[in-house]
């Protein structure tokens, strides 16, 4: 069989779609349902069972072994304060299920972050040689969570204490369907493209930053389809193992974003600037982009939507569909 955390959220869901439109339906889904509708992610869905992460100490014992992990779960809050929950559930969590796959010898892929990489000021290189990985500062308790695990990871790796195969994914702005459930942590797009349809202004932030004009601030905006392509890419490739960059690989403005939904719709973009937020400015990132060239180097040769692509796919596929699941 085949493992999915975090399977019922975002990007674990679309991970149990494609491993279905591979034929795989032996698939042991660990998450827990809440009070979302994470449900509607996987109402489609065929798998084996589904268990409570919460009970993860319990089923771990009782498992001998799987042709691979996706290790998607966590607490992705990145204004998430509870420090006890992000060590128990990020941190803690993810090495029982590294040491699992060790000592069963089973593929173990999981979601890294590039919250990672704080403010950008290192670049964005996933070097992972400990001296490079010291160099970064994450701007919050999540992202240190992410980053202090890929440190743990590569350190046991060098050790010989790893999995036969291991990817952490650092994932960049993945935005596309079954991400409703998120709240504010949805995509622009989830947010802004029932407003755009109606014809009503929306918001983005002005810029507090020299050299950025207001909705100019930069992100890799990466389709979660592409997302998993890779992941499919990784499950066919167990020759491949690090820590790696999970973006298109070309920064681009929340306003492009916007103009994507308007041109996907075929309606103009209204937008307003407002001052962002005191409380972030402190933290905010004016610029991401993922450097790619360690996956290619690896042979992972998988192409991705440019931003029209994707978010022509998201919106016209999901979003202005009466059923807005995968």
């Amino acid at each position: 069989m085949i493992i999915v955390t975090g399977a019922t959220g975002f990007i674990g869901s679309n991970i149990v779609a494609d491993l279905n439109a591979r034929g795989r339906t032996d698939l042991l889904l660990v998450d827990d349902l809440g009070t979302h509708g994470k449900w509607k992610n996987v109402a489609k869905r065929r798998f084996l069972d589904i268990v409570d992460y919460r009970q993860i100490d319990g089923l771990l014992p009782k498992l001998s072994q799987a042709d691979a992990v996706f290790h998607m779960g966590a607490n992705s809050s990145t204004t998430s304060t509870d420090g006890d929950e992000i060590l128990r559930v990020n941190l803690r969590a993810t090495m029982a299920w590294w040491q699992w796959c060790t000592h069963s010898g089973t593929p173990f892929i999981y979601a890294s972050s590039a919250a990672t990489y704080g403010d950008g000021q290192e670049g964005f290189d996933d070097n992972q040689a400990p001296e490079a990985l010291d160099k970064l500062a994450p701007l919050n308790l999540y992202g240190w969570s992410k980053h202090q695990f890929d440190k743990w990871a590569v350190e046991r790796a060098a050790e010989g204490k790893a999995p036969p195969q291991w990817a952490g994914l650092k994932f960049f702005n993945v935005y596309g369907p079954n991400e409703y459930h998120k709240g504010d942590m949805k995509s622009l797009v989830a947010k802004n493209t029932e407003l755009i349809a109606r014809g009503e202004t929306i918001r983005l932030f002005k810029s507090h930053k020299e050299g950025y004009a207001d909705g100019a601030q930069l992100r890799d905006f990466v389709y979660v389809k592409d997302c998993c392509a890779v992941m499919m890419w990784l499950l066919d490739h167990r020759d491949a193992s690090g820590v790696f960059n999970l973006g298109t690989g070309q920064a681009r403005s929340f306003v492009d974003l916007m103009q994507a939904i308007g041109a996907a719709l075929n309606k103009p973009v209204n937008i307003e600037y407002v001052d962002m937020p005191e409380s972030i400015r402190p933290n905010y990132q004016y610029f991401t982009e993922a450097k790619m060239g360690k996956l290619r180097v690896a042979g992972c040769d998988a192409a991705f939507h440019s931003l029209e692509q994707g978010v022509s796919d998201y919106v016209g596929q999901y979003l202005t569909k009466t059923d807005i699941y995968r």
